[in-house]
């Protein structure tokens, strides 16, 4: 009897719709944030960019990491954050925001730990 392969964690977060609705808490978060926001560089591309793409952009790109379907088409998060100068401090920052938004929509532990390992896996693209 062969085994059954587990399913992918894009299914396991019930695809787009459920990820993009956490991404649309979590971007709303960290827009407003005060600890991102005294970083003045940060604050400035805060309000810059159209929302509503940064969301549409981080949704892909969670989409496409987590096995899911999307191709992820927007910069490299070294091309996209280098010039904003992100310290520990604000990654922390962060990382707290995703898990206050985490815990807003009951992601499981599991599915919690492999979503920090992929977004842990972009810090030294974007702390300086």
């Amino acid at each position: 009897m062969a085994m059954q392969e587990k399913p992918s964690l894009y299914e396991r977060l019930s695809g787009v719709y459920s990820i993009a609705t956490v991404v649309d808490d979590f971007i709303d978060r960290i827009m407003v944030d005060p600890n991102l926001n005294v970083n003045a560089v940060v604050d400035e591309a805060h309000h810059k960019v159209a929302k509503a793409g940064f969301k549409y952009l981080v949704t892909e790109m969670l989409c496409w990491a987590a096995g899911g379907p999307q191709t992820y088409t927007g910069l490299s998060m070294g091309d996209s954050h280098n010039h904003l100068n992100i310290s520990d401090v604000e990654w922390d920052a962060f990382m707290s925001d995703l898990g206050r938004t985490f815990e807003k929509f009951g992601v499981p532990q599991g599915e919690r730990d492999e979503l920090v390992a992929i977004v842990n896996s972009t810090k030294g693209d974007i702390v300086t």
